[in-house]
């Protein structure tokens, strides 16, 4: 037996032990209980990043006069711990919660900290991209979440800092400069010369994302769970054409100041774009760089960067309610509202061939077609397995062994042996 696999089962006790805990804490909740039938007078959804729901919850309280809390959370690393905590305790999770699909395996063998929500909604499992609706499923074949989006992969840009560097402006001359990474890292270069040394790309973590998730195959774990992060073909590529990029880097870490700063200081030209991307970069940038924006491919042409689910925790008071509030926010009608608002990219088949979305144009990002440009990379998309510590695996080892070596502070070597051991550790489950 690996040690890998001796943690997992030794984690599965753990958890077991916990999932116990947190249905004894659900269990006392009940003796202030709604009696049959009740109708809640508030239901709480809880989200991160930006999810696009904001008039849709305005538009639920119309229809059922339930009024509807939405709780945002910035940043997932944030938003994971005040989840494990509710879960833990039994008490202060939402109604209906979001989980990213890192998380979401990590909570799939503690399905009893979810409401099935089988009986509780219509059958939609033909609505859906298929593998987006399978992967809802816990190990005991219990749903647990009803998709939201994917994270179609493209890349932002600034028009007025490329054209001022020397280099085409429209979006297919600009995809044109990079059918593949090499061609991105030799656009970065000349970028750097037009601009008087300033640089393209975010950061290298930025590249490593966009990189790993192109590789439809297994990343951090193989299909038995076990970590194989140092000898994952699809890692190794994220690594080394990450670490290939660091002189077009600003060393602006994802969702750290200096990085939410950048987008209206010019720090950086581009970045890479998941559809759900186009509300942060419109609220980070602000009006005055409307228009300034803009959406090309990405190299390689595709990729997946994100996507979620919504789930009911048990601790939910009002499941049945809860779930329906769940059902409509995923809707095909839904899901274009959100996708028009803040950019999440549909999974619900018959919102993908909308006429609404496929129209649709983003005048934030110069009129952009959107709804053209992400909705034909959708069949494109190769599902990819995770594992049960991903977000945990990316977020503790991977991300900062690249930053070390983006910021000098380790070798490239050392920054990969680190990475190797610490990806075990986090790993373990």
């Amino acid at each position: 037996m690996s040690l890998t696999t001796r943690r997992t089962r030794m984690a599965a006790t753990a958890l077991a032990a916990i999932t116990a805990v947190s249905g004894l804490a659900a269990c006392g909740n009940n003796d202030d209980a709604p009696a049959e039938g009740e109708k809640p007078a508030k239901l709480v959804v809880d989200t991160f990043g930006e999810m696009g729901y904001d008039e849709l919850v305005k538009q639920y309280e119309q229809q059922t006069g339930i009024k509807v809390e939405l709780r945002k959370t910035a940043q997932l690393s944030e938003y994971r711990p005040k989840l494990v905590r509710y879960l833990a305790t039994g008490k202060g999770a939402a109604d209906v919660t979001a989980l990213e699909e890192g998380i979401l395996n990590e909570f799939k063998p503690n399905a009893r900290n979810w409401a099935d929500l089988t009986p509780l909604v219509a059958d939609h499992s033909a609505e859906y991209l298929p593998w987006k609706w399978e992967l809802g499923k816990a190990p005991d074949g219990r749903l647990i979440g009803l998709p939201t989006d994917v994270g179609s992969l493209a890349v932002c840009y600034r028009k007025d800092l490329f054209a001022a560097a020397g280099l085409p402006t429209e979006r297919d001359a600009v995809s044109a400069l990079w059918p593949d990474w090499n061609g991105f890292h030799q656009a970065g270069l000349t970028y750097k010369q037009g601009s008087g040394g300033k640089a393209l790309i975010d950061s290298i973590t930025a590249v490593s994302n966009a990189v790993l998730f192109q590789q439809g195959s297994d990343l951090f774990y193989d299909k038995e769970d076990n970590v194989i992060a140092d000898t994952s073909p699809a890692v190794k590529a994220a690594w080394e054409t990450a670490t290939s990029m660091t002189d077009i880097s600003a060393k602006a870490a994802t969702w750290s100041p200096e990085w939410s700063g950048g987008f209206k200081q010019g720090t950086f030209a581009a970045t890479f774009c998941p559809s759900w991307m186009l509300g942060i970069v419109e609220e980070n940038s602000g009006e005055a760089n409307k228009a300034k924006w803009d959406v090309a491919a990405v190299p390689g042409g595709a990729g997946n960067w994100g996507g979620s689910w919504l789930a009911v925790p048990a601790q939910s008071k009002y499941p049945t309610e809860a779930a329906k509030l769940a059902e409509f926010l995923t809707n095909a009608t839904s899901q274009v509202e959100a996708f028009k608002l803040s950019g999440p990219l549909p999974t619900n088949l018959e919102a993908l061939k909308n006429e609404a979305f496929l129209s649709y144009t983003n005048e934030y990002f110069s009129g952009a077609p959107t709804g053209k440009i992400f909705g034909e990379s959708v069949a494109k998309i190769e599902p990819v397995h995770l594992g049960p510590k991903h977000q945990a695996v990316k977020e503790n080892a991977f991300e900062p062994a690249l930053r070390a070596f983006e910021n000098g502070q380790a070798s490239k070597d050392a920054a990969w042996t680190q990475f190797a051991k610490d990806a075990k550790t986090q790993g373990a489950f």
